[in-house]
């Protein structure tokens, strides 16, 4: 575990970071109908603005992602995700320790999707409380 290394993301890590991030919209069961083309572009537009992706990976093999806003204050974990073999692993507790030191911060914000709740068992674990509850009204 500690030969997981984090690396900051370009343009050129694009396509990995679109599959990845199709993956955690699936792993999640969000809503997000987005193609991968669609997927594309919104990923090159965080990049493009206040956003960075950073990678996670151990012996040359990718163990994950997150997309951090850079533009809110405190930082806003947007996307975090641990790649399915790798899970249940310890990487996701290793990858978010080496993302606070990278990103040189201790307050963090982030959202969980209420009925994700492995997702919000592992944030609770590493320290995350409640501050709102985000709703929506559909038809």
């Amino acid at each position: 575990m500690n030969n997981l290394v984090i690396k900051t993301c370009g343009e050129t890590d694009l396509e990995l970071l679109v599959e990845l991030n199709r993956q955690l919209i699936e792993d999640e069961q969000h809503d997000n109908t987005m193609d991968t083309e669609q997927l594309k572009e919104r990923m090159k537009n965080f990049l493009g603005g206040e956003y960075r992706a950073y990678l996670f990976s151990a012996a040359g093999e990718v163990k994950g992602y997150a997309l951090v806003d850079h533009g809110r204050s405190p930082l806003y974990v947007r996307h975090f995700f641990i790649c399915r073999n790798s899970r249940r692993q310890g990487y996701g507790l290793v990858a978010f320790r080496k993302l606070r030191e990278c990103l040189e911060t201790d307050k963090l914000d982030i959202e969980v999707m209420f009925w994700n709740e492995r997702a919000y068992a592992f944030w609770k674990s590493l320290g995350f409380r409640e501050r709102s509850v985000y709703m929506r009204l559909e038809p």
